[in-house]
């Protein structure tokens, strides 16, 4: 698929992962409760809703790449401000969509729903680490468990949750798509 993606430089090179410096870009994002994959499912709903037309303007947006999941924060604005606490049995998670790069904050169509937000991501760098197959919990933590022991390998420290970069669609077979975990550093 020819979406857009975050452009990004890659800095270095590991045998289990890769240093990058990404560019700024603008993303639209709401936090939604629930386990991993109900709360990627409902947020992934809620921000196709807004690219498909579910906006102040009727207007359709590009899709783009990848969809971003991360452990999610209190939102104020466009901006996270805080860590919550997960629930009984439930969690919170902010599900991102990158918009398309011509457009600017004060550009972009006002969303419907109040549940979708806007954030300009700063540049930044990130320890990045590549898988393909399912969209399993398990994978992912497997994943992220290998990320983690070559980050610590190299004396490299976290600076922010990790986020789960999934770039294909649904109907893709399994062993084609591209998964990433990216962590802050």
């Amino acid at each position: 698929m020819g979406y857009e993606q975050p452009r990004y430089a890659v800095e270095r090179q590991y045998t289990d992962f890769e240093i990058r410096a990404y560019e700024p870009y603008i993303v639209a994002e709401t936090e939604v409760e629930g386990d991993r994959q109900s709360a990627g499912t409902e947020g992934f709903r809620r921000l196709a809703g807004y690219i498909f037309g579910k906006n102040r303007r009727s207007e359709k947006l590009a899709m783009t790449a990848p969809v971003a999941q991360t452990k999610g924060v209190r939102i104020a604005m466009t901006a996270p401000v805080a860590e919550m606490p997960a629930g009984k049995g439930e969690e919170r998670f902010i599900v991102q969509f990158m918009m398309p790069s011509h457009f600017t904050l004060e550009s972009l169509p006002e969303p419907l729903d109040q549940r979708v937000h806007f954030r300009k991501v700063p540049p930044r760098r990130v320890a990045a680490i590549r898988y393909s197959g399912t969209w399993s919990e398990k994978r992912y933590r497997a994943h992220l468990d290998r990320l983690r022991t070559a980050m610590r390998r190299e004396g490299l420290e976290e600076a922010s949750d990790p986020v789960w970069a999934r770039y294909d669609p649904p109907f893709k077979p399994w062993f084609l798509r591209r998964n990433e975990i990216l962590i802050e550093m």
